[in-house]
């Protein structure tokens, strides 16, 4: 059904609206074209054939009803894998420098930490006991040879509570720190009882020993704080 304008005929605004459209429409359509067109025509003739090099070889037995494949033949070259980069006569390689070993006397240095280098160095707000690293011409040109009689340190957690003596050849901490368990020497190791300062005769007779001094049992004090001497 015919829609009806009244007598009169549509509005040229609508028409204006209509042709525009149909325009886009057509335009977009038309550069599709092209561009496909375009595009056809690029790849076709960028692809070349040899014909020639193609050679088909057909197996002369009739009774076989088996067919070889074509051979086709390339152009391209054979590769080069061979290095081709020497090294030239007026070349020469790296020189690879090699340190001697340090004299024995040496086995425990510690460059920042050397307790005669230290002695250097004023008292006053313990300034020897600091870190005091050396300078470049007191740097050591030589390998920190190991203890003698050295042995591979014991695998964990072995390695927890043992450690050969003859890697650290000193007992004055199995000595100055004997009451408080820290260290002690077993034969050719030492061994780390546990317990430090604190738990000597383990940690119920510590917790009684603290219990003389605070009413623990009545549980008026919850947290009792002992810094020893840290």
């Amino acid at each position: 059904m015919a829609k009806d304008y009244g007598g009169g005929s549509p509005k040229p605004h609508h028409l204006e609206s209509k042709r525009r459209r149909l325009s886009w429409v057509l335009g977009v359509s038309a550069l599709c074209v092209i561009f496909y067109l375009l595009g056809a025509w690029q790849n076709s003739s960028s692809v070349t054939v040899d014909r020639m090099g193609i050679s088909p070889k057909v197996d002369c037995d009739t009774k076989s009803q088996s067919y070889a494949r074509p051979v086709v033949q390339s152009s391209i070259s054979t590769l080069d894998f061979e290095a081709h980069h020497q090294l030239g006569a007026n070349e020469s390689l790296p020189v690879v420098r090699k340190f001697r070993p340090c004299d024995s006397k040496y086995s425990e240095y510690t460059p920042c930490q050397d307790p005669i280098r230290a002695r250097k160095f004023e008292k006053k707000m313990l300034m020897y006991r600091e870190r005091h690293c050396p300078a470049k011409d007191e740097v050591l040109q030589c390998l920190i040879p190991a203890p003698a009689n050295y042995k591979n340190p014991f695998r964990w957690p072995q390695s927890r509570d043992y450690a050969w003596f003859d890697n650290v050849p000193h007992k004055e901490l199995t000595i100055e720190k004997a009451v408080q368990n820290w260290i002690q020497v077993e034969g050719d190791k030492f061994r780390f009882p546990g317990g430090g300062t604190m738990f000597t005769r383990g940690a119920n007779a510590y917790i009684d020993d603290i219990a003389e001094l605070i009413p623990l049992a009545s549980g008026s004090i919850r947290t009792a704080l002992d810094t020893g001497c840290g």
